[in-house]
This record gives structure tokens, C-alpha cells and sequence, in this order.
């Protein structure tokens, strides 16, 4: 075939493929397109790290964080109960405040306590308590009682506190220190009614000021007096200020006055009048850190217009990765021997005509320590020397029967004392606490020994909750006696005593519970003041009630 019909017949099939494609008009045109090509992320230029776990640290962080003693048990001493004035914390709670507390025992001993307290503790506190115990002895005129009524406020504002207190002391001793072989003396003969009126009132901050300033001045008035003998009114105006000089000093200073008028009664033929003034200026710096605290300063002092420059310098320091604390100290204070504070040594005192205070020096040095979680001890020696100490002696004047006690001043003595104490305390569940001291007296001018002093004694006690609703204690002491003095000189020893008592609480209900005291168990009736015997085995028993 030629070119012409070849093109010819091309044309044709062309043209059928065309209107094949017209015929189908409902399908919808794809177009599928194919490729090889990928798109792929290129690497990358800078260099990656990797985070890796932080290893773990081995080594035990050790903060200097101590904690004290929860010591909620008086301690060394055995003691009644007695019911205290209520803590003014403002957090407290103020349910079950006010208590009775009753019981009675041998001797004719009845017992009654009680306990108020008024207030929200945030604007203002009162507390009132008092407390009455009296025991008829075996012994004629071996009787006593006790009245001690005390009302205690305060007022609080948003830094400060106002507080005050006033209250009314009664002691009645009788002097049965006699022969009764010999004399045969009625109840108003040997009467010694010591009677204290007591009020103080005062004024301290209860937050640091913005210059670091802490204050206390307070005022206390005492009128004591032993009927029908002596009257004796005391003023104290105490006025401490502290301010704080960065984190690690402070400086302190307390001016102190303690103004005393002393007067005989029915002293024939004439009374005595004394008057008894000390004054103090006290200036001190403080510098604490973590291990180490020190005191520095001086405290002139005038003694009846005498001066002394008594020192005040004393410190503790931690003993690097050891619990022991080292104290030492050099140390001075004039202690007054009026008729009230040395009536609280010995209640069978009688009249005195001279109140001569007493300096005391302390060099001490000593070690104390925590060691474990509850086990806690110190020890301390002491060379203390002494100007005007008073000695209490028998009235051995002609004609006197023994039964009172007068003052004898050393002018010069010095004592070596030597103390420790030692305790075991589980929270407030079970504590023990130990302690003995030792009094060694030397260098004498005046007195051939050191008359009505204790050379040994040693104090123990026990607390245990030994359930949630019962407690248990115990208290028991001993020493070894001092020496008294006889007409003609006669000097003699007293024996040596050992005084343990026990007693219980059980709480019953929230509100009720029940207690006993068992005192002298050992019933030894030894004599703490020459011819003074002490009672026998003696027990009380009674309630509480709260509310």
C-alpha cells in the first residue's frame, strides 16, 4: 500500500478513539503519576549528648541539731505535791484547768489543793491556787502547818506582757527541839508563826523589738514577819536589759536593788532596828556560736555602802566530734542573810540582832554531755570561797534549853565541793535522775567546824507512766550528818539519814482520778537540824477532780 492510504487509515483509528471517549461522560478522569524519588533527612553536622544518671551520694549529712532534755519531772529532791501556778502559753488549750485535789493520812494529816485559772491565754491569764497540809507528830508540840494561797495574772498585747502576782505564805513550826524530861512547854510558848506577804509586778516584751532589744523590769515587795518576835519588809527592783549585736554578741545589763528593814518586837529593853541594802550594776557581753558560749563582765556591788567588784565570767565549749561540753567559770555574788532567806534554811531560827551578807567566789570547771537519745550526765568541781558565812548553831547560852537555833558568821572559809547528776529520760514515759554532792569546809578562823552543813548527800528519783491511766514515782535520799555543838563546847556529829518515799496516780476517768503517797518507808526518824526529829512512816491518800 501506498503513503496516502497508510496516513488515511491512521486518521481513521484516531477518530473512533475519540468518540469512544465522548460516549463515556460519568466517570470521573485520574491520573496516576509514579515516582522512585524518596525524601530523606540528611545527617546532622553537630555532635549529640547523651544525659546520664546522676550518681547516688554515700556520705551522711550530720547537722548540729540538739535537742534537750524533756525533763518534765522535778528532780533530786523528794517533795509533796503541790499544785503550780499554770504555764502562760498562749497556744494552750483551755479545757480541764481548774483542779481539787483532797486526801488525808496517819499523823492527823488532812491535805486539800486547789487550782483556778480564768481567760482565753491570748488577751490576758489569771491563775489561783492554793494549798493546805497540817500533822499533829507523837512527839509534844512535834506539829505543823502550811498555807500557801496565790493569785497570778496577765495582761498580753500584741508585743508585750503585764504581769503581776500577789500571795500570802503562812509556816507554823513549833519549837519542840527540848527536853521534855526537863520543861513542859504549851503551844503558844514555842510558837514560830512565819507569815510572808508576797507582791510583784512587772512589765517584758514577748517578741524581740526591731533593735534587738529584750527587757524585763520588775518590782517585788515582801513583808515577812514571826508574830509576836520580829517584823521584817523587803523592796527588790530588778531592771535586766538585753540587745542582741548581730548573730553571734549581745550585751546585757541589770541594775538591781534589794532594800531590807529588820525590827525586833517585844525585845526588852530595847528592840533592834536594822536596815540591810544591797545594790548591783551588772554590764555583760555574750558571744554565742555553734560551739562555743561565753559570758565577760563584772558586777560592782555595794554591800551596806561597802563596794565589791564581784567577777562574772564564765563559758561553755563543745569538744569537736565528741558530745561532751566543757564548763568553767570564775564567778562572784552576794548572797543576803536576812531574817526570811535564812528562816528558809532553818525555820527553828530565833531572834537575830546582825545581818551580815555573805561574798561568795566560784572557780568551777566541770564536763556535762548527752550521750544516745536519752542518757544525760555532769559533773562539776568547785573551790568557792566565802566571807561571812553563817553557821547554824544550838543556843547554848546559860539557862537556854537547846530548842532554837542563833547564827554563828565564819569570816573566812573556803569549800571544796564536788557535784554530779545523772539522768535516763524516755520522752515524758519513764525518766530516773541521780545526783550527789560533796561539801569539803577548810581554813576556819572563827568556828571549829562547819556547824548545821551537810558533808555528803545523794538524791535519786523515779517517774514512770507505766500505763496511759497510771504513775508511778519514787524518791529517796541520803546523807551523812553534820556536826552540832554542845554547852561547854561539846561538838558532835548528827547520824546520816536514808529517806525513801513511792507513791501512784491512776486516772479513773478524764476528770477523776485517784493517788497515794507512802514517805519514810524506811522509818527512820533522823534529825536534819539537831534535836529536831522527823516523822515515821507516814502515808496519804485522796482524789483529784478536774474540771
Amino acid at each position: 500500500m501506498g503513503t496516502k492510504h497508510i496516513i488515511t487509515g491512521l486518521i481513521f483509528c484516531l477518530w473512533g478513539v475519540a468518540s469512544f471517549a465522548q460516549k463515556d461522560t460519568t466517570k470521573k478522569q485520574i491520573i496516576d503519576i509514579t515516582s522512585s524519588y524518596k525524601p530523606v533527612l540528611r545527617n546532622a553536622v553537630k555532635i549529640n549528648f547523651s544525659a546520664t544518671n546522676l550518681s547516688a551520694d554515700s556520705t551522711k549529712l550530720i547537722s548540729p541539731y540538739n535537742i534537750p532534755a524533756q525533763n518534765l519531772f522535778y528532780t533530786y529532791q523528794p517533795m509533796p505535791l503541790k499544785p503550780l501556778a499554770l504555764v502562760q502559753d498562749t497556744g494552750q488549750e483551755l479545757g480541764l484547768r481548774n483542779f481539787l485535789k483532797m486526801g488525808f493520812g496517819n499523823y492527823s494529816t488532812p491535805l486539800i489543793s486547789a487550782g483556778f485559772s480564768f481567760g482565753d491565754g491570748k488577751k490576758s491569764l489569771v491563775n489561783v491556787y492554793a494549798n493546805y497540809i497540817s500533822s499533829k507528830g507523837k512527839i509534844k508540840n512535834q506539829d505543823y502547818s502550811q498555807l500557801n494561797i496565790k493569785a497570778s495574772g496577765s495582761y498580753f498585747t500584741e508585743s508585750n506582757e503585764v504581769y503581776g502576782s500577789a500571795g500570802i505564805i503562812q509556816h507554823d513550826y513549833y519549837l519542840y527541839g527540848y527536853d521534855h524530861l526537863l520543861h513542859n512547854y504549851e503551844k503558844a510558848a514555842v510558837s514560830q508563826w512565819l507569815t510572808n506577804v508576797k507582791l510583784k509586778a512587772g512589765f517584758r516584751n514577748k517578741v524581740v523589738t526591731e533593735s534587738g532589744i529584750n527587757y524585763n523590769p520588775n518590782v517585788e515587795i515582801n513583808i515577812f514577819s514571826n508574830q509576836n518576835r520580829l517584823s521584817e519588809s523587803s523592796l527588790i527592783v530588778d531592771a535586766p536589759v538585753e540587745k542582741s549585736i548581730g548573730d553571734l554578741f549581745a550585751v546585757k545589763l541589770a541594775i538591781k536593788a534589794d532594800i531590807t528593814t529588820y525590827t525586833t518586837k517585844n525585845d526588852i529593853p530595847n528592840n533592834t532596828r536594822i536596815n540591810n541594802n544591797i545594790y548591783s550594776i551588772a554590764p555583760e557581753l555574750v558571744y554565742t556560736s555553734a560551739v562555743l558560749k561565753l559570758h565577760g563582765g563584772i558586777t560592782p556591788t555595794w554591800d551596806n555602802g561597802q563596794l565589791s567588784v564581784l567577777p562574772n565570767i564564765y563559758g561553755e565549749a563543745q569538744i569537736p566530734d565528741k558530745p561532751f561540753l566543757v564548763q568553767a567559770g570564775l564567778t562572784g555574788r552576794i548572797i543576803k542573810n536576812n531574817y526570811q532567806n535564812l528562816s528558809d534554811i532553818n525555820p527553828y531560827l530565833s531572834t537575830i540582832f546582825t545581818q551580815k551578807n555573805t561574798k561568795e567566789i566560784e572557780f568551777y570547771g566541770g564536763l556535762k554531755a548527752s550521750v544516745g537519745k536519752h542518757f544525760n550526765f555532769s559533773a562539776k568541781a568547785a573551790f568557792i570561797s566565802y566571807t561571812n558565812l553563817p553557821f547554824f548553831i544550838n543556843d547554848t547560852t546559860a539557862g537556854s534549853d537547846l530548842k532554837s537555833f542563833k547564827i554563828s558568821n565564819e569570816s573566812k572559809v573556803t569549800d571544796l565541793r564536788i557535784h554530779g547528776d545523772v539522768s535516763f529520760i524516755s520522752q515524758d514515759k519513764f525518766t530516773v535522775t541521780g545526783g550527789l554532792t560533796f561539801n569539803g569546809y577548810t581554813g576556819m578562823h572563827d568556828n571549829a567546824k562547819a556547824w548545821g552543813t551537810i558533808p555528803f548527800e545523794i538524791n535519786a528519783s523515779l517517774r514512770w507512766w507505766a500505763f496511759k491511766q497510771v504513775m508511778i514515782k519514787s524518791d529517796f535520799k541520803t546523807f551523812t550528818g553534820g556536826p552540832y555543838l554542845l554547852p561547854n563546847n561539846v561538838n558532835k556529829s548528827l547520824s546520816g539519814a536514808a529517806d525513801l518515799s513511792a507513791g501512784a496516780e491512776v486516772s479513773i476517768t478524764k476528770k477523776f482520778s485517784a493517788w497515794f503517797d507512802i514517805n519514810n518507808i524506811l522509818n527512820d526518824k533522823y534529825q536534819r537540824w539537831n534535836n529536831y526529829e522527823v516523822y515515821g512512816l507516814n502515808f496519804l491518800a485522796g482524789v483529784i477532780l478536774k474540771f
